[in-house]
């Protein structure tokens, strides 16, 4: 897992933040500190924030509570761009790539090295093969052939590609929406690698999910939001598989779930976890 980082400063830190949208309330009283070397999972079903909440921290969308700052300096990011030149960097789960261009293409989209007299520059295709190839091999990626259309790569590779994209690029806090959800197995695996492997080249990440086995794998801090709020903030060391799981689930759906099977003929709720199961866990927030 991560280095020790109990004594290291946060890169991002949110304190009471939070967003509204007219009247509706999407976040309130966020919580929150990203360190690097260190992966921040945040969890919760639709609806329970987490996109609101990366829309806020990438810049994309501005907060209207509490405090938001980077490197212990208050910020307030009007766009995007903002964010990512103070290090902070969004993969989003559609990657927002051109599939039927080179991986080496992709990876330099928007952001092409050129070289020549400015009347006639032109791309510096040769570097950027040379540097996109060292960059995803640095990042344990090797791929047979850095001209294949990034369209003819797993999912999971595409995952890949863009995580060593935004390293490149200069991001100390990697936000990563959702890697994992269209994916099977194996290429999950293969993204959860690569979180590992950004977090150990110092990298803050904040991983975005609602599998909570995903986020246990490769998690060192984990937040749970619900409706909103923080319904759990703990240290792996605070929490369990089966406790996080069960905060994911939510006590009162639970209850609410084991009533409804309980009209079905021959299902068991018995032993299924409840309200109160929930509610002893010593990891519940305050």
């Amino acid at each position: 897992m991560a280095k020790n980082t109990t004594d290291t400063a946060p890169i991002v830190e949110l304190h009471e933040m939070g967003k509204l949208y007219g009247n509706f309330r999407a976040l309130s009283g966020i919580n929150l500190a990203v360190k690097p070397g260190q992966v921040t999972c945040v969890l919760g079903d639709n609806g329970a924030g987490k996109s609101t909440l990366i829309k806020v921290i990438s810049g994309l969308h501005p907060y209207d509570e509490g405090d938001y700052k980077v490197d212990g300096e208050p910020v307030r990011f009007t766009t995007p761009r903002e964010a990512l030149g103070k290090g902070i960097a969004t993969v989003y789960q559609d990657l927002a790539v051109v599939p039927l261009m080179p991986v080496w293409r992709n990876f330099f989209l928007g952001s092409e090295i050129t070289r020549g007299p400015w009347l006639v520059r032109r791309l510096d295709i040769e570097k950027m093969k040379k540097i996109a190839d060292e960059e995803l091999r640095a990042m344990g990626i090797h791929l047979d052939d850095i001209e294949q259309p990034i369209g003819t790569l797993s999912g999971g590779q595409r995952q890949s590609v863009a995580i060593a994209r935004a390293v490149y690029f200069g991001a100390r806090v990697l936000i990563l929406d959702e890697p994992t959800a269209a994916l099977g197995v194996k290429q999950s695996g293969v993204v959860l690698k690569y979180i590992a492997a950004a977090r150990d080249r110092g990298l803050g990440v904040i991983f975005i999910t609602h599998n909570p086995h995903h986020a246990y794998m490769v998690g060192d801090h984990f937040a749970v939001l619900r409706l909103g709020t923080l319904d759990l903030s703990a240290d792996r060391s605070q929490v369990s598989l089966e406790e996080l799981t069960n905060h994911m689930a939510g006590g009162a759906e639970l209850t609410a779930l084991k009533h409804e099977l309980a009209q079905v003929r021959g299902v068991d709720v018995e032993e299924l976890p409840g309200e109160a199961d929930l509610s002893a866990s010593p990891a519940s927030s305050s």
